[in-house]
């Protein structure tokens, strides 16, 4: 576990694991801790996964102004992480929630990008929306998965807004829904409710972001997990478009791949980190 001050003296921790070149990972959610991501299916037995837990969560403090839980004021925290740990560029994760937050950084800081890999991310940040029926047509494709008949009505409960019902809804979430899955969803259920609330508060505009990340001249891979609700693979194939070398590919399971396809997982994300750096430019890996 190692500390640092960000950009307005908010100390932040990262928790690092595995040796090797840095791979900085961070965690969606909103709101939670870093524990989540676990050793990513395996790969921090291949290189040095930096962890952040995000102001507010974890054992990062929370900041003296709730404004600075924004995505677009946190981009200034993985900036001073990057600037913490003498990288002058950087290799980048992002899951979910913390995609959009990695697609804001590389949109404000394209020269520091070395790899940027984006786990089932959130696409918002770039315009790219989900409408309720492609939602549910995904969600549908459960529909012969026994758990499936009494789990719809809590999903669409809390899709609704009810909160307590968030872990009950977890199935569609995961594939195979299965005692690993359940364990994972349930050991990491926690959220700071003040950086959930805040996350999402304010945003750049979103040719802004997408002018930005037309600069990003290093490779980027965006996964789609097969039986995610969101991103579709279509989605990801379409952000991974916006980059000069983007690059998209589905995985097996659903929202959290490393948890129930960890060797596909580590695999997939080990091999774009290692080919891609003599990569003369991008195309789709499925």
């Amino acid at each position: 576990m190692v500390g640092f001050a960000s950009y307005d003296g908010t100390v932040l921790v990262c928790h690092e694991r595995g040796e090797g070149s840095a791979l900085v990972c961070l965690p969606g959610g909103p709101g939670r801790s870093s524990a989540y991501l676990g050793d990513l299916g395996g790969l921090t037995a291949r290189r040095r996964a930096v962890l952040l837990d995000n102001r507010g969560t974890g054992e990062s403090a929370a900041p003296a102004d709730p404004v600075t839980y924004a995505m677009d004021r946190m981009v200034a925290d993985v900036e001073a992480l990057r600037a913490h740990l003498g990288l002058e560029r950087v290799d980048l994760l992002g899951h979910s929630a913390a995609g959009g937050l990695a697609l804001l950084y590389a949109a404000r800081h394209p020269e520091r990008i070395a790899h940027l890999v984006l786990v089932t991310p959130s696409t918002r940040p770039v315009g790219i929306e989900l409408t309720d029926d492609q939602w549910y047509a995904q969600i549908e494709r459960r529909a012969d998965e026994p758990w499936y008949e009494s789990r719809l009505p809590d999903l669409k409960a809390w899709d609704a807004g009810d909160e307590s019902l968030r872990l009950r809804a977890q199935p569609f979430f995961y594939s195979p829904w299965n005692d690993t899955a359940e364990a994972h969803a349930t050991r990491f259920a926690e959220r700071s409710a003040p950086a959930a609330a805040g996350f999402s508060t304010s945003m750049p505009a979103v040719h802004e972001t997408r002018a930005g990340l037309a600069k990003v001249t290093a490779p980027v891979l965006v996964i789609a997990g097969e039986r995610d609700p969101e991103p579709l693979p279509a989605q990801a194939a379409e952000l991974a478009a916006l980059f000069p070398r983007g690059t998209s590919t589905v995985l097996p399971g659903a929202h959290y791949p490393w948890v129930t396809a960890p060797d596909a997982f580590a695999d997939t994300v080990e091999g774009f980190l290692e080919i891609a750096v003599e990569a003369t430019g991008g195309g789709r890996l499925s």
